[in-house]
């Protein structure tokens, strides 16, 4: 099935916007790696192609095997990488053309949303002031460490927690102070992108901002898009040729996003995202008011582009394999993130990034007719933390 006129032409539409965009990231170009699996007497094996491939003129129909492809996101920065960093992608040079001067948020003990903000909020010269959580740790590994190596962190018990838009806002007018000024993220991006350079006060007084756990905003949204635009130009997918995206999803907008752009830029790539952290109602209505907001803020790239039938199935929403509480281990899956680094160099982690893979290698061992392309959204400083909770899983060495 071929995009219909008007898909073709608000994809010329969306590319005009994201190219006048301005964005975090210098570039939103990624590493794409091809993963054979083979079968093998434990279930399966995995072997990274891509330097096979890259060496051999990038001829993948040479070794017939089944194979499936990762966007290697969690590459993108040392630190602060993967979906986190797309989110923050436009939004941002928003807030720095709003006179940010500050950003309070907040976010659990080892969130890599509070250290992303943290680490690119000082690139960028604005003040991160970071809510975690819980206690502090005897030790600090992993995001807790990078949020209290680059942002000002303060710990606060469950029960303040509960109430976080109170939290946030309250410790944001601590920040300002008498003269400053305390914004919404989401509400200075409902009023539209025409914001003044010079939007200082003048006086010195600080201007907050306040972005909610996850960044899960329209501006998150255009980030991503920006991401499958790229993927969508590499030589490795055809022109109209159908991709299958897969990702893990905790607040479910980097799934959205993706879906979202392929409708826009008229791609036949569709979207399967792994629940990790809600209920499928709660999914769906995620969706529904992600594209409403969307709708709302950039009414002449949605109308047209997005047909009302969609509005209930943009993503595939699916349970993982193994559901659990969210931010449980199971047995075995420490021992399958470490088989999946030992032979292909890539570093998943059992919350997040192994559910997805596991969902990719299931559809590209099926009958898909579509190129399978998995969405490393990062996570892999979370290890850290898990090796403090799940030690012994991880004390299997070999003795000398």
């Amino acid at each position: 099935m071929r995009p219909t006129p008007a898909l073709v032409a608000g994809g010329r539409m969306v590319t005009s916007f994201l190219s006048a965009t301005e964005w975090m990231l210098p570039s939103p170009a990624t590493q794409v790696h091809t993963i054979s699996v083979l079968p093998s007497r434990r279930d399966f094996a995995f072997s990274n192609l891509t330097m096979l491939l890259r060496n051999s003129g990038g001829n993948e129909g040479e070794s017939g095997s089944t194979k499936f492809h990762v966007v290697r996101d969690d590459l993108l920065h040392p630190l602060a990488n993967g979906n986190k960093a797309r989110k923050l992608d436009a939004l941002l040079p928003i807030l720095r053309r709003c006179g940010v001067t500050d950003i309070v948020t907040c976010g659990g003990c080892q969130s890599a949303h509070a250290a992303a903000i943290a680490v690119h909020c000082a690139e960028w010269g604005i003040r991160p002031h970071i809510l975690l959580r819980g206690e502090q740790l005897d030790v600090p590994t992993g995001y807790n460490l990078i949020s209290l190596m680059f942002g000002n962190v303060t710990y606060v018990s469950r029960s303040l927690y509960a109430q976080r838009d109170e939290m946030l806002y309250e410790h944001a007018i601590k920040v300002a102070g008498y003269s400053g000024t305390v914004m919404w993220a989401d509400e200075v991006i409902g009023k539209g992108l025409g914001v003044d350079e010079d939007t200082t006060d003048g006086n010195g007084s600080r201007r907050v901002m306040i972005v909610k756990e996850g960044a899960g905003s329209v501006q998150a949204l255009l980030g991503v898009m920006r991401l499958l635009k790229y993927l969508s130009g590499l030589t490795l997918f055809r022109k109209d040729e159908k991709v299958h995206i897969v990702v893990d999803s905790g607040t479910g907008t980097t799934a959205v996003g993706l879906a979202l752009g392929a409708v826009c830029l008229g791609l036949q790539w569709r979207v399967t995202a792994v629940m990790l952290a809600d209920t499928l109602e709660g999914y769906k209505q995620r969706e529904r008011s992600l594209l409403s907001d969307f709708e709302k803020v950039f009414p002449e790239i949605y109308h047209g582009m997005v047909e009302d039938a969609t509005h209930d199935n943009l993503v595939q929403w699916v349970e993982r394999f193994s559901p659990r509480r969210f931010g449980k281990v199971l047995d075995g899956e420490i021992a399958m993130c470490r088989q999946v680094a030992q032979q292909t160099g890539i570093l998943l982690d059992p919350m997040y990034t192994l559910a997805a893979w596991e969902q990719a290698v299931d559809i590209c061992c099926g009958d898909s007719e579509a190129k399978v392309l998995m969405i490393h959204t990062g996570g892999t400083l979370g290890l850290f933390g898990l090796a403090q909770r799940y030690s012994s899983q991880f004390n299997t060495g070999e003795q000398p």
